[in-house]
């Protein structure tokens, strides 16, 4: 698959140049705004547990560890499908046993353009985020719907000053 970098420049009032591929929105600008804290359980965690974390929390995803290691993510996708639909016991289920574990791997220099693509592409609503091999957040399709928003409004309030000056 090929990606076309599609690069425009307008001038501010003074007559210098505003790139706006210098402005594209990273996965950093996300975490810098949401914060990079995880919420984290271990493996040995049964999934009703899980469950009341994530609802007191009021998160759709939870970080699995092992040894204190990213292992994978528990999602509400992975409940419904792996303990409803497959009559397992919430009470006696790990989470390792049903978290996901082949996420696409981000980093903070990742696009949000990017973020939105690869969960498009891989129909998943969130994307752990590492630097140097280690985690260092979570982004969500919420996160990225939001940044992409903050995005499309700094641009118009970049074009309206141009367009009065």
């Amino acid at each position: 698959m090929q990606f076309i970098l599609i690069s425009f420049c307008i001038f501010d009032k003074a007559h210098s140049p505003i790139d706006f591929q210098t402005i594209m929105k990273k996965v950093s600008n996300i975490l810098t705004r949401k914060g990079s804290s995880v919420i984290a359980i271990d493996g040995s965690t049964t999934v009703l547990d899980a469950l009341k974390l994530m609802s007191d929390k009021n998160i759709g995803s939870v970080v699995i560890t092992e040894d204190g290691t990213y292992a994978g993510l528990l999602t509400e996708r992975d409940y419904a499908r792996k303990v409803i639909l497959q009559g397992k016991s919430s009470l006696e289920t790990q989470v390792r046993e049903i978290m996901s574990t082949h996420f696409p791997r981000m980093i903070p220099e990742n696009s949000v353009e990017t973020c939105m693509h690869v969960m498009s592409e891989n129909n998943i609503r969130y994307l752990p985020i590492f630097k140097d091999d280690e985690l260092c957040g979570i982004v969500s399709i919420s996160d990225v719907v939001r940044e992409t928003i903050l995005s499309h409004e700094e641009t118009i309030e970049h074009l309206k000053s141009y367009i009065q000056s």
